[in-house]
């Protein structure tokens, strides 16, 4: 029984890791794109985190355009009071990792298309758009999203 349990906290602990993609010598391509060069990167995108006095968490901007083959820096600051995360990825992937957060708000991981900062901190996560269609930005700690703490990055040809 015991065995049982681990069993299902080690795959539900990486069930974000696998539908991210391979962590053994990197992430590899994501249906988002790839982490990115900063030397080639052609945009630097200024996202603050903060929280309001009535409850709402925010992006700002929380919309982004961008072009297909666009490297991109994401400099990311948590402008609020609490911790804060900036995850990328297709929506179905943030809603899985959404989930599994939810069932363990501790779990703590290391990936290219997402950061975690304390407040007053800030950090960058440097992406290449290989892909076009519309992707998400998202909070992923435990009632952040629902608080509105979330966005879409749309990527076009031109």
């Amino acid at each position: 029984m015991k065995t049982a349990l681990i069993g299902l906290i080690v795959a539900t602990l990486a069930t974000p890791v696998l539908a991210a993609g391979e962590h053994a010598g990197g992430h590899g391509e994501m249906a988002v794109g790839e982490p990115g060069d900063k030397a080639k990167a052609t945009q630097t995108i200024r996202v603050t985190m903060t929280e309001t006095d009535d409850g709402k968490m925010l992006f700002t901007p929380s919309n982004f355009k961008v072009r297909k083959g666009q490297t991109v820096v994401f400099a990311v600051k948590n402008a609020g009071e609490i911790d804060h995360e900036f995850v990328l990825d297709q929506e179905d992937k943030v809603m899985e990792h959404k989930a599994v957060m939810e069932k363990f708000p501790e779990m703590e991981h290391d990936d290219p298309n997402a950061i975690r900062l304390a407040p007053g901190k800030t950090g960058e996560i440097v992406w290449r758009f290989t892909n076009d269609g519309v992707f998400k930005i998202a909070c992923l700690v435990p009632g952040h999203y629902d608080a509105g703490m979330h966005g879409d990055v749309t990527v076009a040809q031109k």
